[in-house]
């Protein structure tokens, strides 16, 4: 079997510099993405690929953490566009060639905490 968390690690650094060719070498032909917060699903790797192909704007993802299984990886990414910062929470799923087959991805927007639980928590 392969390594699914090297894949995974190639996905971030070939999406990072626009390499779409080795970006479509980490998944599987049949890929199913999912972002739940929009409730959209992209079928296939081409239309994938071209998902990110046509992503606005200028850019930047940064991997901050990867805990990993055989056969799934979770990934907590920084992405960085403009002025706009946020985290994403990804987790992959691989078929038996060792490509990604399945990601769920979530981009959950920041907020301002309710008041009154400032006397608890320290803001960063």
């Amino acid at each position: 079997m392969t390594d699914l968390r090297k894949t995974v690690e190639s996905f971030w650094t070939s999406l990072e510099a626009r390499d779409w060719t080795a970006f479509a070498d980490t998944l599987a032909e049949d890929i199913v993405y999912t972002l739940p917060q929009t409730r959209e699903r992209i079928s296939g790797r081409e239309r994938f690929g071209e998902f990110n192909r046509e992503y606005p704007g200028d850019w930047h993802l940064r991997v901050e953490r990867i805990v990993a299984e055989p056969d799934q990886v979770v990934t907590w990414v920084h992405f960085a566009s403009g002025l706009e910062e946020m985290y994403g929470i990804t987790f992959f799923t691989g078929d038996e060639s060792g490509r990604i087959s399945v990601i769920t991805d979530f981009w959950p927007e920041p907020y301002e905490p309710p008041a009154g639980r400032d006397h608890l928590t320290e803001r960063y």
